[in-house]
């Protein structure tokens, strides 16, 4: 591995990190193609899937990509599918070396890439930054290793960890510049989620604004009994910008086509402990439908029983400069707690100012 080994890698994570968010059920992957020094083509994993990165690059380098160096962010797929696989195109488009960030876990890839590549004579170098480039597919991964998406709990709170007055008002506790992040980090996960009572509390349409985004994410919302108004945001707008619902088996089957005929989709969830949807098989569900990376915007139920079944990777705490008191609605539910030993655990990794507020990034302990 050389240091232009590393530079063009990390122009290839770069490139991989444009459609965080539209490229599920796939992996976000960039490619760079090298040729005496050149590049001459790059490519990366287009919204919806496909073309992949490798795929791009190739077109775009066209007769220059014989005798080049790819660098790619993941290992090259060897499976057919939609596509024809990526280490089949690098093998007959001339390549002549591979550099890797990581391998794919994917049981239909997992080596297998990299055994056509080196099958047909080519050089083939593994693990260059493969610490960024896991943790920017860690929803893929997630969804491979763990049969679920990468669940990423975003809370906006005063600096005493309220999220509302008690009286219930709430808009706005941190500042613009804070929600247009949000707004960004909307855009970076391919779901949204939240549960029953903020839907019904807040009446949120869950969509990126403001950006020029014209992909939205999934939106998502856990209701035992599918309760939610019939002339909610949600509802109005489900048949143009996705709107899924985790209900239990119990809800009304009547309800259940009224979204339908809406244009939702709906996914029973069996209930887990004190009669509420489970969220380990919530998210089991919704991994299986594809879905990688999802962003949970409350509230604060749903929070704590996503804290409780330990399917947190990450935390977005948004933190304003006010205090609410103890009156004031908290950011989490009740957790259960007696030991501090049971307490779900958290290791910082970066703090910023977003504009007069702070914001803290924070991944669960392994």
């Amino acid at each position: 591995m050389t240091a232009s080994d590393q530079r063009f890698m990390r122009l290839a994570l770069g490139l991989a990190a444009r459609e965080l968010g539209n490229v599920w059920p796939n992996p976000a992957v960039g490619c760079v193609l090298v040729r005496d020094g050149r590049i001459v083509g790059r490519g990366w994993t287009q919204r919806g899937g496909r073309p992949h990165a490798e795929a791009w690059a190739l077109m775009q380098a066209g007769e220059l990509a014989s005798g080049a160096t790819a660098y790619v962010t993941l290992e090259p797929c060897s499976h057919h599918g939609k596509t024809p696989p990526c280490a089949d195109a690098l093998v007959r488009a001339g390549i002549k070396r591979v550099v890797l960030a990581h391998l794919d876990p994917d049981p239909r890839v997992n080596g297998e890439g990299v055994r056509i590549l080196k099958d047909a004579g080519i050089e083939v170098i593994a693990g260059v930054l493969a610490v960024e480039a896991e943790s920017l597919n860690r929803g893929f991964l997630t969804r491979i290793r763990n049969g679920r998406p990468m669940v990423t709990l975003k809370l906006a709170a005063s600096f005493d960890g309220r999220i509302a007055t008690a009286s219930g008002e709430s808009r706005w506790i941190t500042g613009r510049e804070a929600r247009r992040l949000t707004h960004s980090m909307r855009a970076r996960h391919d779901a949204v989620l939240v549960g029953a009572g903020t839907a019904r509390a807040d009446d949120p349409s869950l969509t990126v604004r403001g950006l020029g985004v014209e992909r939205q994410p999934v939106r998502v919302v856990v209701s035992r009994r599918l309760d939610l108004p019939q002339d909610c945001q949600l509802a109005r707008t489900a048949s143009e910008s996705p709107v899924w619902l985790c209900h239990g088996l119990d809800a009304d089957p009547e309800v259940c086509r009224a979204w339908e005929s809406r244009g939702a989709r709906l996914f029973a969830v069996p209930v887990g402990a004190g009669r509420q949807l489970d969220p380990a098989a919530a998210l089991k569900i919704l991994g299986d439908a594809g879905l990688t990376r999802i962003l949970c915007e409350g509230g604060g139920s749903l929070a704590a029983s996503l804290l409780q079944s330990n399917v947190v990777d990450r935390l977005a705490v948004f933190s304003a400069g006010l205090a609410l008191g103890a009156e004031g609605a908290p950011s989490t539910g009740a957790l259960g707690l007696e030991r501090l030993a049971d307490a779900p655990k958290f290791q910082l990794m970066e703090t910023r100012a977003v504009g007069a507020d702070a914001l803290q990034y924070w991944a669960a302990e392994t």
